[in-house]
């Protein structure tokens, strides 16, 4: 097993997803599309037009099923719209992977989406197992060529590969663990099945000090450069190694329940005292640790980092002038605030801070330097800094010194600023405490690694922000969310706009006692719409 970061996912108010058609594109039709343009006496045979025909669709299915059982790799990625990435995956399959004996049974047709039932038996130095599982795929018409081919998906040959992914059998590169949480509770992936991907992490970086011996495995060895192998079969057990961590199940499976109501959600939660994770949670289709990993636009939780730089640098306080106007102009760039939040010539930096306007932040872009926000971050957040060892990969949030309009915007979390529920989680501990302490999933004594360190905040200014967090909890934007959870609280909604999507990305962090808690949903609109009652789950559940 290979252990590392898988690729990122990233977003801000500027980013624009762009797709593109590469080799064997097709054609995006309606039901009502046919065949164009007339053949010619003589002239080459028009090509077809429109979605592929039943007849079509059984055929091309039958034809690229029964390469497959063959082994035929070349074959069944030429009934592919994109052979060229196909190959290698099936060549894998029967190849490095050591999977004989394939049979495939189609299921009942949609359209020209055909589920379908993998039966094979993986086979290696005398040892035999069964593999059985579901996959689907979907027939298409080539934009060139005008065949019905199957739309090439590292999905299609087994629902856990991703795009370069191939197959391997053999001895494990590292032994299986046996993870435990604080309390030595047996934390497995079928009962808590966002720790799948982090197990794997766990067991690639501390398989080899937990004292077990590897076994035989089928694996997915990924494209991504050190990222861990997937298991998908154990045809030997070897002895497993147990690795503590200091996750809390009670908090694990809170989470857990809670991400799965809102479709590409994050969170993490921790301990602010310690820094200490207490659970990770991901609900999402690419199966991405984007609780760890994610780079995106905090929106209005950044405001937590903003509100302590314009402390800190002696702009105001949180009972000094920050008037919230109806908008404000940066560099020809005009920020808005939220439909319907009514202006304040008069607010505090609390009162703006509780109803999260944007234009009283805004508003000190003519004051603050282009590094100030930077700075904040890196020397009283620990953030940006390339140096945090959790244990598994994770980013370390992003400040960038910019100029020009994103000045202003990453004074409300937009512009250059990218963060994961991680960093907002950490943030909001080091706001709670006013001490910085590296998140960790394993004890440091495990690897005896360096953790990064920071020189947090004054006294002074994290009590301030502990008052306008327990205010926007208690009588601002967080209010519905965090009722009823007790008087230790504090909480910062925040939505962030980015291009191409319909609704914003839905950001919420809070406190309750010592946990705090982040959470993401991606296009899950304001923060109290999707990431708000995620984070009220788990601290409800009390961590």
């Amino acid at each position: 097993m290979r252990k590392g970061v898988k690729a990122t996912v990233i977003g801000s108010v500027f980013a624009v997803m762009v797709g593109g058609a590469g080799y064997g594109a097709y054609n995006v039709v309606s039901a009502m599309g046919g065949s164009s343009g007339i053949a010619g006496s003589g002239g080459p045979a028009p090509v077809k037009t429109g979605p592929p025909s039943a007849a079509e669709v059984k055929a091309t299915t039958k034809k690229f099923f029964a390469a497959w059982e063959s082994g035929e790799s070349v074959s069944a990625a030429s009934y592919t719209n994109n052979d060229a990435a196909a190959d290698p995956v099936l060549e894998s399959y029967g190849g490095a992977g050591h999977i004989t004996k394939v049979k495939i049974t189609p299921g009942t047709t949609t359209g020209a989406t055909v589920p379908f039932t993998v039966h094979a038996t993986v086979s290696y130095k005398g040892v035999d197992k069964p593999l059985d599982y579901k996959s689907r795929l979907t027939v298409v018409r080539g934009k060139t060529t005008g065949r019905a081919l199957v739309d090439w998906q590292p999905t299609v040959v087994h629902p856990e590969l991703r795009t370069g992914d191939t197959f391997v059998t053999g001895e494990a590169a590292s032994p299986a663990i046996e993870a435990v949480d604080r309390d030595g509770n047996v934390l497995t992936k079928e009962r808590y099945p966002s720790l799948g991907p982090i197990l794997d992490e766990l067991r690639a970086k501390y398989g080899d000090k937990a004292g077990g011996t590897p076994g035989i495995e089928l694996a997915i060895k990924h494209a991504v450069a050190d990222s861990a192998d997937t298991t998908l079969l154990t045809l030997e057990k070897g002895k497993a190694g147990k690795v503590r961590t200091t996750l809390r199940a009670s908090a694990q499976a809170a989470a857990e329940k809670a991400v799965t109501k809102y479709s590409e959600s994050s969170i993490v939660a921790l301990q602010p005292s310690t820094g200490q994770v207490l659970a990770i949670a991901n609900n999402r289709n690419d199966g991405f640790n984007a609780a760890f990993l994610g780079q995106l636009a905090p929106g209005s939780t950044m405001k937590i980092i903003s509100a302590a730089t314009l402390i800190d640098t002696g702009l105001t306080t949180m009972n000094g002038p920050a008037p919230c106007t109806p908008d404000a102009v940066w560099q020809s760039q005009t920020f808005h605030n939220l439909t319907g939040l009514k202006p304040d010539e008069g607010a505090t930096l609390a009162d703006s801070f509780a109803r999260s306007c944007n234009t009283a932040f805004v508003k000190f872009a003519d004051s603050v330097k282009v590094d100030s926000l930077t700075r904040e971050a890196e020397d009283r957040f620990g953030l940006g800094r390339d140096n945090w060892k959790t244990g598994i990969p994770s980013f370390d949030g992003s400040v960038p010194a910019s100029g020009g309009p994103d000045t202003a915007a990453n004074l409300i979390g937009q512009g250059q600023v990218q963060m994961s529920p991680l960093n907002m989680a950490s943030v909001t501990a080091t706001a709670k405490t006013g001490t910085f302490r590296q998140p960790v999933l394993v004890a440091q004594s495990l690897d005896d690694r360096q953790l990064a360190t920071a020189k947090g905040l004054s006294a002074s200014t994290s009590d301030q922000l502990r008052a306008m967090m327990y205010r926007t909890a208690t009588s601002g934007t967080a209010a519905g969310i965090m009722a009823g959870l007790g008087p230790d609280i504090g909480a910062k909604t925040g939505s962030a706009e980015v291009d191409g999507q319909a609704k914003s990305n839905s950001w919420f962090t809070g406190y309750r006692g010592d946990v705090a808690a982040a959470a993401m949903t991606q296009d899950g609109g304001h923060g109290i719409d999707a990431a708000g009652p995620i984070v009220r789950a788990v601290l409800a559940a009390g961590g």
